[in-house]
């Protein structure tokens, strides 16, 4: 009988609200896959990168005053990403309910999260959103 290992790690963060911030904890983050299993880091990464570039842009404003609060956590084969700003939210409901079309350069995010996460919500403000994927 084999034995299932359970990874576990976790990282947590809080950040200026600037791309530059953002920008470095990836690498930071991107430099510690070797506590995690192998998986699809393209999607991984896509992720997070998204979840950070709209605190970023709409909740902080590109404001340093501000700040971003970032979580990720791997248990097993689950990864959660948990991003969090301090702007006044945004409606999610509405939002991403429109349909895409090759053109668009922004407003793709909640279609991202869609394509590439097992699961996601926004708290009911919309200045937070957490990020399940399965392995």
């Amino acid at each position: 009988m084999k034995t299932q290992r359970h990874v576990f790690c976790q990282m947590e963060a809080t950040l200026p609200g600037t791309l530059a911030a953002a920008e470095a904890f990836l690498s930071e983050y991107c430099c510690r896959r070797v506590c995690m299993p192998a998986v699809d880091w393209f999607a991984v990464e896509l992720l997070l990168r998204e979840a950070l570039a709209n605190a970023v842009k709409h909740g902080c404003r590109y404001d340093p005053a501000k700040h971003v609060r970032c979580l990720l956590r791997w248990r097993g084969r689950r990864l959660t990403i948990a991003v969090r700003d301090e702007g006044d939210g945004f409606d999610w409901r509405a939002a991403g309910n429109d349909t895409l079309d090759g053109l668009r350069t922004s407003g793709l995010g909640i279609h991202i999260f869609r394509q590439y996460a097992t699961r996601f919500r926004f708290n009911h403000s919309g200045n937070a959103v957490t990020l399940i994927k399965r392995f």
